[in-house]
């Protein structure tokens, strides 16, 4: 599906025509640039590669300059592919904030913020094991049994244990748009999307 970039911005809240208090996240969209196009004959499928937030030369590999460059345009932090766009675009086009509409749903994929290293409890929602009280020693928040001794002898691909949490992708899907500011590349969508603040996000229709 067609889409753009952005970048979470943070969160707020807004209301709405009725009154009521709508939590939303603040993600500057775009404008991104058409740095590579993809075709049936060439790559077997079509595509448009995006990119948004410039680079500076300095910091950035001379593929990539050259990349940019066939585009003309700055070498890009983020690349992404989108298929579906309504328009036909060109090499160097700029697509903006503007490609939603308020009231339209979209799906947002990002990175999720990383927890570190966490227990079951809070990594997959254990109730710990016994009571809080009447002797209990330091085994409230432990997992319990993984496993037999004499068989299987051993502890099962999959089993849920501590470990690091979080910092993987992510995709929260059928978010209403409720603002969108093309003077200011913003766009406001209901509730929470994944990532820390300024983080990249890939939103699509």
């Amino acid at each position: 599906m067609s889409g753009l970039i952005g970048k979470k911005i943070g969160m707020t809240s807004i209301f709405d025509e009725s009154g009521n208090n709508v939590p939303c996240t603040v993600i500057e969209a775009g404008p991104c640039v058409v740095t590579q196009i993809r075709t049936e004959e060439n790559d077997g499928y079509s595509a448009y590669q995006l990119g948004f937030d410039d680079k500076s030369e300095k910091n950035s590999s001379k593929a990539l300059i050259g990349h940019a460059r066939k585009a003309g345009t700055h070498p890009k932090i983020k690349f992404a592919e989108f298929k579906g766009f309504a328009e036909d675009l060109k090499l160097g086009d700029s697509v903006g904030v503007d490609h939603f509409e308020v009231g339209e749903f979209v799906d947002v994929s990002g990175i999720s913020k990383g927890k570190g290293f966490q227990g079951v409890v809070k990594r997959h929602g254990f109730a710990g094991v016994g009571q809080a009280t009447h002797g209990q020693h330091n085994r409230l928040r432990a997992p319990g049994s993984i496993g037999a001794a004499s068989y299987p002898a051993r502890v099962f691909k999959g089993m849920k244990m501590a470990g690091r949490m979080g910092a993987e992708k992510v995709k929260v899907m059928n978010l209403r748009v409720l603002k969108v500011m093309p003077e200011k590349n913003i766009l406001l969508v209901k509730g929470a999307v994944p990532g820390h603040n300024n983080s990249y996000l890939l939103i699509q229709k």
